[in-house]
Order: C-alpha cells, then sequence, then structure tokens
C-alpha cells in the first residue's frame, strides 16, 4: 500500500488534474468566490468623498491603519462595503475559543460533535453581528469626526450617515463571512485565510510600485530595496522551511496472532509539526489589537492632545508598547491554539486503545506527559519563529517606512494558505487517482 502511495503522489500531475473534474469545480468556485470579494473592494460606503478619504489615509496609513488595511485588502483605503474585512468574524472566533476554554457549558456543547460545532459557530455568528455593529459605528463617528486636507470624509455628517454606514458595513461582513464558509465547504482550503491571502496578494503589485517609487525619488536607497527584497526571499525560505519541519516520535505497535497469521509488529511514527497553529496567531493577535488601537486612532481625530491620542501614539508600529503585546498575544495564541487542536492525553488514549505505545514510555498517563513535554518545547520555538518572522520587518517598516504587505505576518500568511492549499489540492488528485484504480480494479474483476 505504502508503494502505492508513493507512485500515486509521484504522478500527481497535469494529466491527472485535467481528469479531475471534481478538483476543477472546486478550483473554479473558489476563483470566481475571490473575484466577487475583490470587486466589492471598490463598491464605496454612501455619503463618502472619496479625495478626501484619500488625503485623510494618507496621513494614516503609517500608523495601525495601513495595517487594518492590509487585512482588508485595500478595502479601508477606498471605505468599500468591506471596509471591516472579515475580521470581526476572526475577533469572535476568539472569543468564542477563549470561552469555551473557561466556561463548563460551551465545553460540554463542544464535546457534543457535530451538533455542538454548529451551535458554536452559530454563537460566533451572532457574535460578529454585535463587534461588527460595534466597530462600524466606532467607524462612522470617527469618520464625521476626521478633517485633512481636503475637507471631511463625509459629505453630510449626521444620524442617516451612521445608520447607512452601520447596516451597510455590517452586510458586507457577513457577507464575506457566509462566503468564506461557502469556499470552505465547495471550494478548496480555508475560506477565511484565501480570503484574506487574496487581499494582501492583490496589494502586492502596488506595494512594490510604492517602494521602488520612495527609492526613485530618494526617500530610500537603492541598496535598501535590494536588501528588502532578498531579506523578503530569505524570510520566504525560512517560512517554508518551519512550516515543514516535524518532530517524529516512534510508536511501536506489537504484533497479535489471529489464526495461523501474525499481524502488527511495525514502527511508525507520530509527527508533531514544529508550527502547530500555523496561521492563527499572529491574525488572531493584530485582530485583537486592531480592535482598541482603531477605535484611539479615530477618537484621536477629534482630539488630538487628549488620552485617546497618546494611546494611539504609543500603540502605533515600531513603538516598544505594540512590539510588547504583539509578540505577547503571539506567544499566546500559540500555545492556546496548539492547547485546542492537540490534546496529549486523548492521543495517548487512543494509542493505547489500538495497541500502540511510545518507545522508552508506559501507555496512558506516561505517554500523554511525554507528548505534553515534547509539544511545548515544539511550540516555544515555533512562538519564537512565528514571533521573530513577524517583529524583524515591522522594526524596518516602522524605520523606513516600507508598505506593510513586506511584513512578516503577511509574507506568513501567504506562503502559509498557499501551502495548505497546494497540499489540498494534491490530497484531492491523489484520491482521485485512488478512485480510478478502484474502477479499473472492479471492471477487471467483473471480466474475470
Amino acid at each position: 500500500m505504502a508503494s502505492v502511495a508513493q507512485q500515486l503522489a509521484a504522478n500527481v500531475n497535469f494529466g491527472a488534474f485535467s481528469k479531475a473534474t471534481e478538483l476543477k469545480k472546486r478550483l473554479w468556485f473558489a476563483l470566481g468566490a475571490l473575484i466577487v470579494y475583490r470587486i466589492g473592494t471598490y463598491v464605496p460606503l454612501p455619503g463618502i468623498d472619496p479625495r478626501a478619504m484619500a488625503a485623510l489615509f494618507q496621513q494614516q496609513s503609517g500608523g495601525i491603519m495601513g495595517m487594518f488595511n492590509m487585512f482588508a485588502g485595500g478595502a479601508l483605503e477606498r471605505m468599500s462595503i468591506f471596509a471591516l474585512g472579515i475580521l470581526p468574524y476572526i475577533s469572535a472566533s476568539i472569543i468564542i475559543q477563549l470561552m469555551t476554554a473557561v466556561s463548563p457549558q460551551l465545553e460540554a456543547i463542544k464535546k457534543e460533535g457535530e451538533a455542538g460545532r454548529k451551535r458554536l459557530n452559530q454563537y460566533t455568528r451572532y457574535l460578529t453581528v454585535l463587534l461588527a455593529t460595534f466597530q462600524s459605528y466606532g467607524l462612522a463617528v470617527g469618520l464625521e469626526a476626521m478633517q485633512g486636507p481636503a475637507g471631511s470624509a463625509v459629505i453630510d455628517p449626521g444620524l442617516f450617515f451612521r445608520i447607512t454606514t452601520v447596516i451597510t458595513i455590517v452586510g458586507g461582513t457577513l457577507f464575506l463571512m457566509w462566503l468564506g464558509e461557502q469556499i470552505t465547504a465547495r471550494g478548496i482550503g480555508n475560506g477565511i485565510s484565501l480570503i484574506i491571502f487574496t487581499g494582501i496578494v492583490a496589494q502586492l503589485p502596488n506595494a512594490l510600485a510604492a517602494t521602488l517609487e520612495l527609492g526613485r525619488t530618494g526617500a530610500i536607497s537603492g541598496f535598501l530595496i535590494v536588501f528588502l527584497l532578498i531579506m523578503a526571499v530569505v524570510v520566504i525560505a525560512f517560512i517554508v522551511f518551519m512550516e515543514r519541519a516535524q518532530r517524529r516520535i516512534p510508536v511501536q505497535y506489537p504484533k497479535r496472532q489471529q489464526g495461523n497469521r501474525m499481524y502488527g509488529g511495525e514502527t511508525t511514527h507520530l509527527p508533531l509539526k514544529i508550527n502547530v497553529a500555523g496561521v492563527i496567531p499572529p491574525i488572531f493577535a493584530s485582530s485583537l489589537l486592531l480592535l482598541p488601537t482603531t477605535l484611539a486612532s479615530f477618537g484621536a481625530g477629534s482630539d488630538p492632545t487628549g488620552w485617546l491620542a497618546q494611546i494611539a501614539a504609543m500603540l502605533g508600529h515600531g513603538q516598544p508598547l505594540f512590539l510588547a503585546l504583539y509578540v505577547a498575544l503571539i506567544i499566546f495564541f500559540c500555545f492556546f491554539y496548539t492547547a485546542i487542536v492537540f490534546n496529549p492525553q486523548e492521543t495517548a488514549d487512543n494509542l493505547r486503545k489500538y495497541g500502540g505505545y511510545v518507545l522508552g514510555y508506559r501507555p496512558g498517563q506516561k505517554t500523554a506527559e511525554y507528548l505534553d513535554y515534547v509539544l511545548t518545547r515544539l511550540t516555544a520555538v515555533g512562538a519564537i519563529y512565528i514571533a521573530a518572522v513577524c517583529m524583524l520587518p515591522e522594526i524596518l517598516i516602522s524605520q523606513y517606512s516600507v508598505p506593510f504587505y513586506f511584513g512578516g505576518t503577511s509574507l506568513l500568511i501567504v506562503v502559509s494558505v498557499t501551502m495548505d492549499t497546494v497540499a489540498q489540492i494534491q490530497s484531492h488528485l491523489i484520491a482521485h487517482q485512488y478512485e480510478g484504480l478502484i474502477k479499473k480494479s472492479r471492471l477487471r474483476g467483473r471480466r474475470g
């Protein structure tokens, strides 16, 4: 069986892809859904002056607004119906997962299986509506208070503008949430991650052009541009290496006799990735930081000398407080999400159930303790790796005003989502070829 799997993996090519009609349908659906998302980022909110908004955003783009705009795929800069992007849904998911870990009632719902998962998803949707309403109202109030060289970004401020803005932005966020779920169910890969991925990739040409323009005008040196491009390549290679790295724990299955035949006795391994949490920690950390800092930034527009302005300044990119909070949240979510997706006690019980054991450790509690020990060390290394990838470019961005799309968070998301999507495509192709072999064997059996 192993040799057949290796042969199938080696034969995954364009010929196999051309015959996989189900996979092509999934890819076309995902592509169409992402095109719809990109079109929506260009549909403006009613009552917004585009020129004044562009001038205002230019002033704020070096701070937290630039990062918010990156996750929104440029929708915030254009103040479109998708201005909040998918971030309210991500924030709601964080809150529900945190509550699941501390609330016995939600933990009991989680253990109900598929029905419990659907209930938790429904709670997440309700909380998304609440957070999106709160954030969109703060966005509307902040827009009314912001004044720039071209005047106010709002043509006719007032209650009607706030109501229409809240309804439009909440509707856009819920549509993106639904679109992400459809991509996950009927397309390829995680829909939410693909939406964020698409927004970042779509802005990369503009970011590269802006960087080259800074070099042409002398704002940054040509040597720095070359250094940044080389650093981006090195960071991408490092991310690929770390995402593929894993610790293989040897597992032995004893021999057993059934009738006249011997079964089992093989040695396999339990793979543990260094970065079990994937791109979740930086996305969750950015989402949590964006919620208070965006409100502080908007409040600072109406009172440049107030306490909100001071908070917004301290939480600016490159500031010590922002970097400290960002690193702390990344490390916290690395351990938190790893604890959610991998349970050492459950894994040890499953190994004992099927007769397997880790070499050198007794089945059961001792195995669970060993797995927890190894996983904690791996997660610590993974957390340091993610924090380093996200922090070093952030410092360069704050010092040299390089666009956010060359930051470590964006590169980590782009590389990780690409690797995950390619892996899912390969699994679909291998499954398709297995189905073809099964059909051929059945036909041969009938002819025989």
